[in-house]
């Protein structure tokens, strides 16, 4: 199942290109005709394509082999590298698939791209040599629900910061003011959904587990320090971006910057640094 599901990605962001190829068409066609029309007055909202149900059947086949897996090892199926980058990249998928979905702010398909794209990335690198696959049951201080809460809500919020990471690259590049003031609503949109779930996930039920599985709430590990990094930095973020309105570089960078600390939070940590979260 999770090699379908990264057959349906890859398939997805085939569609996806072409998608964007029509859509730049047709833009440069209206701004011939000269349309006045901004990205916000029009609140594009594509139809529903193949492309978008690529996305939601590749998160739901992730989430049923997790499923599947937990019935192997019974437990939870959320508890090493490979596991977790299957659901990482399952959630996004679905986030993906309900943006095109919602209909509080304009859809930009570039967005959805970028998203899939790291989803491809995600579930590659569940492919790879760094990712044992064995489906083994959990040594016991891995076998703590409040572990699972701890990485569920983590990634769950972090594909919130997918998204809103690609957002900010595109206001960071972009030289349309209509765009730039899409992009950042929606950067800020998914930072200010993600991040009281990524605080729930990654400090307090973190926090807990810790102190059930090590007999401590902190112990300033490698992990917990760059997830407390992760959370200043989104902090800041919110906190810039209330004083110096929209539109701000300096507040585009700062959502790039936090979402390559989670990289390294999750990446960097585990293969260069060494502590108590050097599971695999």
């Amino acid at each position: 199942m999770a090699t379908l599901a990264f057959l349906f990605l890859i398939l997805s962001a085939i569609l996806q290109v072409v998608e964007l190829y029509r859509t730049k068409a047709t833009h440069s066609s209206e701004k011939r005709e000269g349309s006045s029309d901004t990205l916000l007055k029009r609140k594009l909202r594509p139809k529903s394509s193949l492309a978008a149900y690529l996305l939601l059947s590749s998160g739901i086949l992730g989430l049923g082999f997790l499923i599947f897996r937990s019935h192997q090892i019974r437990f939870a199926a959320l508890t090493n590298t490979f596991e977790s980058l299957v659901f990482y990249s399952a959630f996004l998928s679905i986030l993906l698939f309900l943006y095109r979905l919602q209909r509080r702010i304009p859809f930009l398909p570039m967005v959805q791209f970028g998203g899939t794209i790291i989803a491809i990335i995600l579930l590659a690198l569940a492919s790879s040599p760094i990712a044992p696959k064995e489906a083994l049951p959990p040594i016991p201080a891995l076998r703590s629900y409040w572990l699972v809460l701890h990485v569920a809500f983590s990634f769950i919020g972090e594909a919130f910061f997918v998204v809103s990471f690609v957002a900010a690259l595109g206001l960071v590049v972009s030289k349309d003011l209509s765009r730039k003031e899409v992009l950042d609503r929606i950067t800020y949109t998914s930072i200010a959904i993600g991040y009281p779930i990524f605080t729930a996930g990654a400090l307090i039920f973190g926090a807990v587990w810790a102190e059930k599985a090590w007999g401590r709430y902190w112990n300033w590990d490698p992990k917990e320090t760059w997830a407390l990094i992760t959370w200043l930095v989104y902090t800041v973020y919110l906190h810039l971006r209330l004083l110096r309105g929209k539109k701000d570089p300096l507040t585009a960078w700062i959502a790039i910057v936090g979402f390559l600390c989670t990289v390294f939070t999750f990446f960097g940590v585990n293969y260069l640094l060494s502590g108590l979260h050097s599971y695999r």
